[in-house]
């Protein structure tokens, strides 16, 4: 049987540029440069929720006392739309007019670079009802609401913990992976019953947020 000729039916679709190659398009350039969040997310379309889910936890990472007060307000803001079941991100325009700055998102791609790499070894586009369907798509988003949130709070040695977890998240997003979003979902669970345990008064900061979506 001779090979699938380009544009048969039974020819898979090329693989979508992985993160690392999405990261290195939107370094190139003046890393004095400040990228807005409509250049971010430019031709991502279902991975949008991704890429920006990718950069708000950015300054989680950044050691200073106020990375996750910055990373964690977004973080819900983002998760709030997967919730409700947007199908692109929406940003206020103050917000989407300041996106970072290419210096700090390539100090931040040094750092992941060599766990990104060993990553995309693993991770592949799979079981997409994971990411696609609408109920899978709303725990997502009230996943990283519950971590958005814990992130934001002063709750000494959690920044790096809980932005990992987000970062998960963000990459099975950018990926399309859905066996990753999986386990994306058991280690948040893991971290919320933890971490919300020790920081005491979860509840009685979420319920707000929780009664006025629902």
């Amino acid at each position: 049987m001779s090979a699938a000729e380009p544009g048969d039916p039974g020819q898979r679709p090329p693989r979508e540029a992985g993160t690392r190659a999405i990261l290195d398009t939107l370094l190139d350039g003046d890393h004095a440069q400040t990228l807005d969040f409509n250049a971010l997310l430019s031709g991502l379309g279902r991975r949008a929720f991704g890429m920006l889910l990718f950069v708000a936890v950015l300054p989680a990472f950044i050691p200073i006392p106020i990375g996750g007060a910055l990373s964690g307000p977004l973080v819900v803001l983002i998760a709030a739309q997967l919730l409700v079941g947007l199908r692109r991100p929406w940003l206020p325009r103050f917000i989407a007019r300041r996106g970072p700055k290419r210096q700090a998102l390539a100090r931040f791609e040094r750092v992941v670079d060599p766990w990104l790499g060993r990553l995309e070894r693993l991770v592949r586009p799979r079981m997409a009802a994971i990411l696609d369907h609408r109920l899978a798509s709303a725990f997502t988003g009230l996943l990283l609401l519950l971590l958005g949130v814990l992130l934001s709070l002063p709750i000494p040695f959690t920044n790096y913990l809980l932005g990992g977890i987000i970062l998960l998240h963000a990459l099975a997003l950018l990926e399309r992976d859905g066996a990753l979003m999986l386990a994306a979902w058991g280690v948040g669970i893991v971290a919320l019953s933890t971490t919300g345990a020790l920081s005491g008064g979860l509840v009685a900061v979420v319920q707000p947020w929780i009664d006025r979506l629902l």
